[in-house]
């Protein structure tokens, strides 16, 4: 196990024989964190604020970061049966769980499989639904760079995307890129970054507390997707943000983490 200056651990752990590096930092009640299709970004400044309260865990994707892929997981229902069984055997349902883009999706496949295992849900601009107006920006038809600049809405006002993403990206920030986006095209290729059967799915979920939060001028995943993530999961709350694109959690940090603790203190 490896700890860093901010309190930051990080430990492999297995299931069913596959690795997955799991990093942790905080104390109080768990709150599950599944990061995005270019993988975990770093340790951010919303990170740290909602440690000061609850114990954060972030899986990195098995396939998105040092460890191996899973072959057999070879889709994003796949990938969310993994964490599912992973939650189990740590023993740590029911959890808070909150899911960016690719992560949101999961989070989804999730609670439509199985809401007891989350004791409330919060999506930030989910992929898996398809936008009734608009379509979801391709990944694998830009380069990294260009879907990570049409991910904000104004970058020079967003200082950590400049701290992230800002220069020249390195030869091994540039390699996990390109390998993070080999694994989401693996998971997502067909149909594109969304399952039809999702929305039908959800609306048998009931009694979950789940906010939804988009960027209204998100280029990614149009705010639509949003609304209909809001019509499919009853009792759901769509929060948007105004000049806001697809990363709320940087470009609107401090809204963002007092309506996530909002909701949780609500549960």
């Amino acid at each position: 196990m490896t700890v860093s200056p901010n309190g930051l651990t990080e430990s492999t752990i297995n299931v069913g024989g596959t690795g997955v590096s799991l990093l942790r930092a905080g104390a109080g009640r768990p709150l599950l964190v599944l990061h995005e299709e270019l993988g975990l970004p770093g340790w951010l400044k919303w990170h740290g604020e909602l440690a000061a309260d609850h114990s954060l865990l972030l899986p990195v994707h098995p396939g998105f970061g040092a460890l191996p892929r899973a072959d057999w997981i070879s889709s994003v229902r796949d990938l969310a049966g993994f964490y599912s069984r992973m939650l189990r055997e740590m023993a740590l349902g029911p959890v808070d769980v909150v899911g960016f883009s690719l992560g949101g999706w999961i989070a989804a496949e999730m609670a439509a499989g199985n809401p007891e295992q989350f004791r409330s849900m919060i999506l930030a601009a989910p992929a898996g639904v398809r936008p009734p107006d608009g379509e979801i920006l391709d990944l694998f038809i830009v380069t990294a760079r260009a879907y990570l600049d049409a991910s904000v809405h104004d970058a020079s006002a967003t200082p950590e995307f400049a701290a992230l993403y800002g220069g020249e990206a390195s030869t091994d920030q540039f390699e996990a890129w390109e390998d993070a986006r080999a694994e989401s095209a693996r998971l997502a290729w067909k149909p594109y970054m969304h399952n039809p059967s999702l929305p039908h799915l959800l609306e048998g979920v009931q009694g979950l507390p789940s906010l939804i939060i988009w960027g209204r001028e998100d280029r990614i995943i149009p705010l639509s997707a949003g609304h209909a993530y809001n019509r499919a999961i009853a009792g759901s709350e769509l929060l948007v943000f105004d000049n806001c694109g697809h990363r709320p959690e940087i470009e609107r940090s401090s809204e963002f983490v007092s309506s996530v603790r909002r909701f949780l203190a609500q549960q």
